[in-house]
């Protein structure tokens, strides 16, 4: 029988991915949907049924009550420490003040790491399905900065997954069998790791990570294949999703200007306009100019109306620059309490799906030089 295989998890706030070493080189399993990125998102339908990853997110709107999204930022964290986290989520979160934070659904209650159990399984049944084969070890990433009580709440949902959190390693010099816990690694090593940063002899690594729903710089040394988290910065409330949420004012407002109709307070045409905003991000890193285009977005008593725009790339630019000015912020931050000035590091790892965003290497240009 061939080795059984480990697999790579980067579970995110907004999205997460699986991958496995095949021949050395890393490779990203596609999912059931056929895509590299399965969104982290759980929801529950009005018949009972449990939607995870896109054809959950595809009806986050429509279904706002019973779709539960960046879980990631409950894990393992007790209520008083997420007020204003609760404030931002459609969806119900129960418990006193001093408890562990739960999500209730139609009278269901759901804790943190069942809800990312329910994302890690689908990216388990992704790797078994590609490898023909049960998977029952995994390596999962958490951000540098995650305590404990959220590493162990990770460990938790792998356990709920279906993965091993206690792993026998036979040393092969003397074929003693040893336990080892389940590997939770930090995700600036990983992306540094993937780079294979770990063969430098000393160097000053900075990872800049702008994902889905929240922006990490992280500043590492690495001497001998031993990385050293040095500091750690960040805004847990910016990424892709507010550059998306920038597009759709955007466009909303100006649909709103020429027609009277707030698309905003329909959720049908808000689902649409929202996938057609963040597509056209997407394509806007690709090319200079893209088109909107949503027939039968809406109706009023002169008949259909229809969404018809062309956005360019500069226009994009101009309307996130707000959000760029914020990612600055934190990386000053980082560099003054690793005590580097930016002509000291050796190498930049971009990390997240917003990185592609010919903006925002341009930001990490003027930052480093």
């Amino acid at each position: 029988m061939a080795e059984e295989k480990i697999i790579g998890i980067d579970l995110g706030t907004t999205n997460s991915v699986v991958a496995i070493m095949e021949g050395g080189e890393v490779k990203v399993i596609a999912n059931q949907e056929g895509l590299r990125l399965t969104p982290s998102v759980v929801a529950f339908t009005d018949k009972g049924e449990r939607l995870v990853g896109d054809p959950a997110k595809r009806q986050a709107v429509t279904n706002s009550h019973r779709t539960v999204y960046s879980i990631k930022r409950f894990m393992g964290r007790r209520h008083n420490e997420v007020q204003s986290e609760e404030k931002l989520v459609p969806y119900k979160v129960v418990g006193g003040a001093n408890e562990l934070v739960q999500v209730e659904i139609d009278g269901k209650k759901f804790t943190p790491p069942e809800i990312s159990a329910m994302i890690l399984r689908k990216l388990k049944e992704a790797a078994e399905s590609y490898l023909g084969h049960t998977v029952r070890k995994a390596i999962i990433t958490v951000p540098a900065y995650f305590n404990d009580a959220q590493r162990q709440a990770t460990i938790d949902a792998a356990q709920i997954a279906g993965f091993d959190t206690e792993w026998e390693i036979e040393d092969p010099k003397t074929a003693k069998k040893s336990k080892q816990r389940m590997r939770i690694i930090n995700e600036p090593t990983a992306a540094s790791l993937a780079y294979g940063l770990d063969k430098k002899k000393d160097e000053k690594i900075a990872v800049f990570d702008l994902g889905g729903g929240t922006f990490d710089i992280s500043i590492l040394d690495v001497g001998d294949g031993v990385f050293e988290v040095k500091a750690t910065n960040g805004d847990t409330h910016l990424g892709g999703d507010d550059f998306d949420q920038t597009l759709i004012d955007f466009v909303a407002s100006e649909f709103q200007r020429d027609n009277g109709i707030d698309l905003r307070k329909d959720p049908m045409a808000l689902q649409r306009l929202k996938e057609a905003c963040e597509q056209a991000k997407k394509d806007l890193s690709q090319q200079t100019s893209t088109d909107i285009n949503l027939p039968f977005i809406t109706a009023d008593a002169s008949g259909a109306k229809h969404l018809q725009k062309t956005i360019t790339r500069s226009k994009l630019e101009q309307l996130v620059e707000p959000l760029m000015q914020r990612c600055k912020g934190p990386v000053l931050q980082a560099m003054k309490d690793a005590g580097y000035k930016p002509g000291d590091i050796d190498e930049i790892v971009l990390v997240g799906g917003m990185t592609r965003m010919p903006r925002v290497q341009q930001l990490v240009k003027e930052i480093y030089g």
